[in-house]
């Protein structure tokens, strides 16, 4: 298979260049600047802005499968840059499909364009969209989502969209690195009662998602056309999980906490803050943050290993184990 990534420097973009490199795939790495890693591991970088439709038209001829992982993410931002980025960037993508004649094209999605504030607890594939957003990022995730799929059957594409869930692993530059980051600094604080469990998703395991629903993915498949939670068989309860993890740097547990209303009150009123006095930054705590803390969001791996065989390669322990590995202790003079 000769497959385009889009994104491929980014966490989960190099994982799926690796894991096509390494069964031997021909590979076009789409980055938006030079990324010699993925060209030693003999990947021909193409250098891509998914605003520039010429240049992805140019880059997708020949091209069997493309793997559309590019997106701008976080919480905080004008909407306008997530439009362009998540929707306009989808768009584009899709047209140089239709115009080199793709067969396949495998998005990555996320679970936020499901949520809408209340407990997802080993939901399935059918959750709807919520009627309102608390933020740009899932909101234009949702719409591209929406149009990666509506396509599905076109010019002879077919479609599919995997919504990997807290992806984690060595090299992640985000999830773990931030949560320490905030616990050496004093700043975690527990919301609601604790309870709540969680679908994690090893980096390699969503890597290896993609591949599976690649191969996999034909017009009239069972997953043509739809979208798929990704992650570890076993959800995970946050808050002791966080503890456990704090303990392997010989950091102390979470003690403080807030309640899941009191902590989304905090978080309008930062948001109101921010946009009263025009402050760049992300805010310390928002509403959506609030309600990814302290609700559930775990969801059943059923449907994905049904339709196109899905199961998880590393276990959570053995990633963890991976990740501890590759991060600094904090030192003890």
């Amino acid at each position: 298979m000769k497959a385009l990534v889009t994104g491929a420097n980014g966490f989960l973009g190099s994982a799926i260049v690796r894991a096509l490199r390494k069964r031997g795939d021909e590979v076009l790495a789409g980055t938006r600047r030079p990324a010699p890693e993925l060209e030693q591991l003999g990947a021909r970088v193409v250098q891509l802005d998914l605003s520039d439709r010429e240049a992805l038209r140019h880059a997708f001829k020949g091209v069997d499968c493309v793997f559309h992982v590019a997106a701008k993410t976080g919480v905080w931002g004008p909407r306008a840059e997530y439009v362009a980025s998540n929707v306009t960037g989808t768009e584009n993508v899709i047209a140089a499909c239709e115009v080199r004649r793709v067969r396949k094209l495998v998005f990555t999605s996320s679970p936020s364009v499901c949520f809408g504030g209340a407990d997802h607890v080993r939901a399935s594939n059918d959750l709807p969209y919520p009627q309102r957003y608390l933020c740009a990022y899932p909101e234009t995730k949702a719409q591209a989502e929406k149009l990666a799929l509506s396509v599905n059957g076109r010019w002879g594409l077919a479609t599919t969209a995997l919504r990997p869930h807290l992806i984690f692993g060595p090299g992640d530059p985000h999830l773990i690195p931030r949560l320490l980051a905030r616990a050496r600094a004093g700043k975690l604080v527990r919301v609601g009662d604790g309870a709540n469990e969680v679908t994690l998703c090893a980096v390699d395991n969503a890597a290896h998602a993609h591949l599976l629903a690649a191969d996999a993915l034909e017009l009239g498949a069972p997953h043509a056309g739809r979208a798929y939670f990704i992650g570890q068989e076993e959800p995970v309860k946050l808050w002791p999980w966080i503890d456990a993890l704090l303990a392997r740097f010989e950091l102390p547990p979470v003690r403080r906490s807030l309640s899941l209303r009191g902590a989304y009150a905090l978080g309008a009123a930062c948001e109101t803050l921010w946009k009263l006095t025009g402050r760049a930054s992300e805010p310390p705590l928002t509403r959506f943050v609030a309600l990814q803390l302290g609700t559930s969001h775990s969801y059943d791996m059923t449907p994905a290993r049904r339709d196109f065989g899905y199961r998880e390669l590393v276990s959570t322990e053995a990633t963890l184990d991976a990740l501890v590995g590759t991060l600094a202790r904090p030192s003890h003079d």
